[in-house]
């Protein structure tokens, strides 16, 4: 359990990342809305430069299939270009340490993995990438597939928006995602980094001489930069193996609440934005309180030991940050980790699947709106069963095709979270990485595939599961896990669009009372999926007493 002190520090963390995402959210709604603004006179010519150069017409609107294949091709290409660039690392420049290429599978992961926001590292950066690798492949992908998934919420939101005829178009919004949003954001946030500590240098590893007279090298490189985007855009690749358990990476106590606060922030900001661009603010409330009901409830379960956490845990940080850092950074699918997962206990790690399988606490930004809104319409459609009426959310019909577009997306995660998991211990693929056939083991295979499904990326395995196996099986289910329920929502969004709506909802859904009652069903759908693979992994080791040495 937690102390006053402790619950003083959850409190004024939270309540600061609210108040900061509310404070910029009418901005970053100017932006999607293309408002004029005071950096106008400097953005607008470059903006218009890129899209004369790619022969964009910003002021062409698209359908809902349209938007996603621009941004399913976008991202494609970006993989492509990353793919060559790990390939033949070794024969090209800012590679001091002279690093050679990564292989084909393993390049293939990582391409798939940071292209889809999901950064699951099979590989440890600082003894594989080269300086160019990290700054492109790696840090290039994190800020486009951030802008991807902002983009991919917003355009879905557009389609409830009253007399909206289109879903946007996603070149423009991805460009000015990237200027108006990402690139400055991260540009301050990397200088306060910067300030407490995080290295950001192209000089290369340096040597030095131990105390004890031998030598040690000092893993340098542009850290900062990365580690800005990493946490802001929920990507969560390091620069370092360790992630941001490596102290270069997260230096102390202030670096620790700061990134935290980074992860929070554009994902709570958007819902935000949601009732922004709607023109109904009460709207955010089921959101706001559905995300973060369900965020203090994993909360609860990560703190209900009296020993929250087994040994291997970073003393500058902490057992309790390093619980509260594993909550966030799954419930916002970032991934990042600042201790090692096998030294949480097993009811932290319980808390972190249920952050992964619901994928809207607040989730990723953008992603994590979309499902959210998938909940709410199953929701109501419950609702109107159990009351007789009909279905209905911002007073807009929900048909049977809405349930089917919304239980498909639903579904997706179970299947290619479930049946990969079986397969690796069907092909041997498990126990070749060394992994027990206990509650243990068994919740190390089924972590790796649930992180890999929610686009998360923090996992037990590592490095270790650098092999053929788990490098496609991963790429194939995070691929899978980005875009088919993200195509499928954007679909149910578009459908949206020239509706009919009512004047008078039949059903309120911006009170307190259908937020408690959208957490209830969130709960049940979620555990009644899930609930026989989570008690044979993290809830069994509870059981069993396996809090130490958990992994």
């Amino acid at each position: 359990m937690i102390d006053a002190a402790q619950a003083l520090s959850l409190i004024l963390i939270l309540g600061t990342a609210l108040g900061l995402a509310w404070l910029i959210s009418p901005y970053l709604a100017r932006v999607y809305r293309r408002i004029p603004g005071r950096f106008d006179r400097f953005l607008d010519p470059i903006e218009k430069g890129i899209y004369r150069l790619v022969g964009v017409d910003d002021s062409h609107g698209m359908g809902w299939k349209e938007y996603f294949l621009a941004g399913l091709l976008v991202n494609l290409v970006q993989m492509g270009l990353a793919f060559l660039i790990l390939i033949f690392q070794g024969s090209l420049p800012l590679n001091p340490q002279g690093f050679p290429g990564l292989s084909w599978d393993l390049s293939l992961n990582t391409v798939v993995s940071f292209a889809t926001n999901t950064n699951l590292q099979h590989y440890a950066g600082e003894s594989a990438l080269s300086y160019l690798s990290q700054m492109t492949a790696i840090q290039f992908l994190q800020f486009t597939s951030a802008a991807t998934g902002m983009c991919m919420g917003v355009a879905m939101v557009r389609g409830f928006v009253v007399g909206s005829k289109d879903m946007g178009n996603f070149y423009v919004d991805f460009v000015r995602t990237l200027t108006r949003i990402l690139i400055p954001f991260c540009l301050v946030a990397a200088l306060v980094l910067v300030a407490l500590g995080v290295p950001q240098t192209l000089s290369g590893y340096t040597t030095v001489t131990t105390v004890e007279g031998a030598t040690q090298s000092v893993l340098v490189g542009p850290v900062a930069s990365l580690v800005a985007i990493m946490q802001l855009g929920t990507n969560g690749g390091g620069y370092y193996g360790a992630n941001s358990a490596y102290p270069f990476m997260n230096p102390n106590p202030a670096s620790n609440i700061l990134e935290i606060g980074l992860m929070l922030l554009l994902p709570t900001a958007l819902i935000f934005v949601f009732g922004e661009l709607l023109g109904k603010k009460r709207e955010v409330t089921p959101i706001l309180i559905g995300a973060y009901g369900l965020f203090i409830i994993d909360l609860a379960i990560a703190f209900i030991p009296t020993t929250p956490l087994g040994m291997g845990i970073e003393t500058r940080i902490g057992g309790f940050m390093s619980a509260f850092w594993t909550v966030v950074t799954t419930a916002v699918t970032t991934g990042s980790v600042n201790a090692n997962l096998s030294a949480m206990h097993p009811l932290v790690i319980l808390s972190a699947f249920m952050g992964m399988l619901i994928q809207a606490t607040p989730g990723g930004k953008g992603v994590g709106l979309m499902y959210m809104i998938m909940y709410i319409v199953i929701t109501v459609f419950i609702v109107g069963l159990m009351s007789g009426r009909t279905p209905e959310y911002l007073g807009i019909k929900i048909t049977s095709r809405d349930v089917k577009l919304v239980m498909l997306a639903f579904l997706v995660h179970p299947i290619i979270i479930l049946v990969p998991t079986v397969l690796a211990y069907a092909s041997g693929a498990a126990s070749a990485i060394s992994v027990g056939s206990n509650s243990i083991g068994f919740t190390q295979i089924l972590y790796e595939f649930t992180s890999s499904a929610a686009n998360n990326g923090s996992d037990f395995l590592g490095a270790a599961a650098n092999t053929p196996f788990f490098n496609v099986a991963t790429a194939v289910v995070i691929f899978i896990g980005r875009y088919v329920p993200i195509g499928i929502l954007l679909a149910l969004g578009g459908s949206m669009i020239g509706r009919k709506r009512s004047a008078v909802s039949g059903l309120k859904t911006d009170s307190i009372t259908f937020s408690l009652v959208l957490i209830g069903s969130i709960l049940i759908l979620v555990v009644l999926t899930f609930f026989p693979f989570l008690a044979l992994g993290p809830i069994l080791s509870y059981f069993q007493g396996n809090v130490n040495g958990f992994g």
